[in-house]
């Protein structure tokens, strides 16, 4: 009796490849860390060293970035189907080689635009590249598992890095000191890349040849953002999900720590508030990550997106540190609850022949939410102030996820369809 060998090609699957995954989480811990370094600081030198009074004119590097970085993202995924993974990440991290050095140095704030949106390109093909490399890697059976740790590495490392600033701030001034720690992680980023990463496509090409739906391989491009962007219910219900969440994400980092100095709390102070937020977003998807592939994604995404609404209005509504710290510890819950799912819930839908431009495009509407963030609570906050600019984000995220529960469809195989 003939047999049909099966394929042969490389292994898919967590503990086959072990050691190149955990050397990439390490690499995107580093790609955190470099955003890092201006969550505590940048809002700060706005307001002190350049005076910039109105909030619309301030979250303007914020705006830079994400309009960049989510362009970036776009093409991140083309390229690498194209050119494979590990060169656009190295492209990644030589974009930020400048960026500590401008912000360093930088006489006008037009030098800080210009350092994010440098940031921007960096954050968008380094992190994109890291987060495909590893669903290339671990296959379908851990993708939630995958992403948490992925997630986690990268905003733990945001955490720390905007806690360590926020030290380094108080004791020797907004500049230079705090992006020096940001130098010292492009260094190393850009050389475990060059050095130790390994390309991965050859993988996706593997599992694309054993993956059912063959017919779904030939989608062009525009296809692909076109059902990403909203013609596919489930994708179009991630991709604004992650706008919303991101633009969470831009209000928190542009405006959060003006509102705490004002409120008189010290440096130090704001740096642990402004570090809890990604810490609890970080830690907590070593747990939700996994728990997508037990519950599905459907209702992380859901209670999660429900969760962030609350915490920012608790934010609106808190006058003291320990009631802000709750909020942003539970800001950082929700958005645990929501950002592997939803990498995952990609993965799930989408055929490895197209997966990552699927990647791309999701993260291209989801880091326009740092745009869409910073131009829309900065115009909210001239007219309302910051507390009233966050209760109208609060609104909008309740909304949003009220809209998943009536538009997703549960992706993750096993589980309902409701």
């Amino acid at each position: 009796m003939e047999t049909t060998a099966a394929p042969v090609g490389p292994r898919l699957g967590l503990r086959a490849n072990a050691a190149q995954f955990l050397l990439l989480v390490a690499v995107n811990a580093l790609v955190g860390g470099v955003l890092g370094t201006e969550r505590t600081v940048l809002p700060l030198l706005g307001e002190r060293e350049f005076h910039l009074a109105a909030y619309t004119a301030a979250l303007t590097y914020i705006l830079a970035f994400g309009a960049t970085k989510a362009v970036t993202n776009f093409f991140a995924g083309a390229l690498s189907d194209r050119y494979g993974r590990k060169p656009v990440l190295l492209a990644g991290w030589l974009a930020a080689v400048p960026v500590p050095l401008m912000l360093i140095w930088a006489p006008t704030w037009w030098w800080v635009i210009a350092a994010n949106v440098l940031l921007g390109v960096n954050q968008g093909l380094a992190w994109s590249t890291t987060v495909i490399m590893k669903i290339d890697l671990v296959g379908p059976r851990r993708r939630g598992l995958a992403m948490g740790l992925n997630e986690a590495a990268g905003y733990l490392a945001v955490a720390a890095t905007a806690l360590a600033t926020g030290a380094l701030a108080a004791r020797y001034g907004l500049r230079p000191a705090p992006f020096l720690l940001g130098a010292a992680y492009v260094a190393v980023g850009l050389g475990l890349s060059l050095l130790l990463v390994r390309e991965t496509r050859d993988h996706a090409h593997h599992e694309a040849a054993s993956h059912q739906g063959g017919a779904q391989q030939g989608l062009t491009t525009r296809q692909i953002f076109e059902l990403v962007s909203w013609r596919e219910p489930t994708l179009g219900s991630v991709s604004q999900v992650g706008l919303v969440n991101n633009l969470n994400d831009g209000l928190a980092w542009g405006l959060f720590p003006v509102l705490f100095a004002a409120a008189g709390l010290s440096l130090p102070r704001i740096g642990l508030l402004a570090a809890l937020y990604p810490a609890f977003w970080g830690l907590g998807q070593i747990l939700t990550g996994p728990l997508s592939d037990r519950l599905g994604r459907k209702p992380l995404i859901v209670v999660g997106m429900l969760t962030q609404a609350a915490a920012l209005g608790l934010v609106a509504g808190a006058h003291t540190f320990g009631t802000w710290a709750a909020a942003t510890v539970l800001l950082g819950v929700g958005t645990a609850m929501v950002y592997p799912a939803l990498l995952a819930a990609i993965g799930d839908v989408a055929h490895p022949a197209w997966r990552a431009r699927a990647v791309g495009v999701y993260r291209l509407w989801r880091d326009a939410g740092f745009a869409v963030g910073a131009l829309s609570a900065g115009l909210l906050a001239d007219l309302a102030g910051i507390r009233g600019a966050t209760v109208a984000v609060a609104a909008l995220t309740a909304a949003s996820g009220l809209l998943v529960a009536l538009r997703m469809v549960e992706t993750h195989a096993g589980r309902g369809t409701a």
